[in-house]
């Protein structure tokens, strides 16, 4: 639902928000513009609280259980909350963080590339090399806080199966929009996610419209 959050709520969705379920619970959500008449409702997990990401990493664990899934990945670092929560749920002592920044032990990593609809320009997905016995033939669901576009997801699972993984879930709270089936192509069937929310472009008078395909 997309509302106005205050008298005089300007065109650019600057002050927009939108309300989305994510499992049993509900999260009002700011409304950004990105430019070119696009607006994404902004779900930062790190914002939501304890109890919130607790619940939903139940949620997600829920989902992910019936794939015998034996390890949790993620990209750092909106999808921490979400790989901690559902690693807990799921009785896990670990999981495996995909970084994005350059680190001294990560000199050696296994990279991929990856543009990010939030970030812009292209950054690099890193597994570290020491790492990839947590997962090389083994069952993996990688999480994540939102699918979008679906190429942090599709870059993940490159490098995720470079590995020796066998992938078996994407998860994430929400998806956004449907432009992430097109870059996720057969493994579009692998998402589950607690929630779905549109994209928003600007009508021909100014309002904001939702759109749920992201073409």
């Amino acid at each position: 639902m997309l509302s106005d959050a205050a008298p005089g709520a300007r065109s650019d969705g600057s002050s927009r928000s939108y309300r989305v379920r994510v499992g049993t619970q509900q999260v009002t959500l700011p409304v950004v513009a990105l430019g070119g008449g696009l607006s994404i409702a902004l779900l930062i997990t790190v914002d939501q609280g304890v109890s919130f990401m607790a619940q939903a990493g139940r949620e997600i664990a829920a989902l992910l259980a019936p794939t015998g899934v034996e390890i949790v990945a993620t990209a750092a670092t909106m999808g921490l909350p979400v790989a901690i929560e559902t690693s807990r749920s799921l009785g896990f002592d670990d999981y495996l963080v995909l970084h994005k920044t350059p680190k001294i032990h990560l000199a050696d990593a296994l990279v991929e590339d990856v543009r990010s609809i939030t970030t812009g320009p292209v950054q690099q997905l890193r597994l570290d090399r020491a790492r990839t016995g947590s997962v090389a033939g083994r069952r993996v669901a990688f999480v994540d806080d939102v699918v979008s576009t679906g190429s942090s997801a599709a870059a993940a699972l490159r490098l995720l199966r470079r590995a020796g993984a066998e992938v078996v879930a994407v998860a994430a709270l929400v998806t956004e929009a449907e432009l992430w089936r097109t870059a996720l192509g057969d493994d579009a069937g692998l998402v589950r996610s607690l929630g779905a929310m549109p994209v928003f472009r600007s009508g021909d008078d100014g309002a904001l419209v939702e759109d749920w395909q992201g073409q």
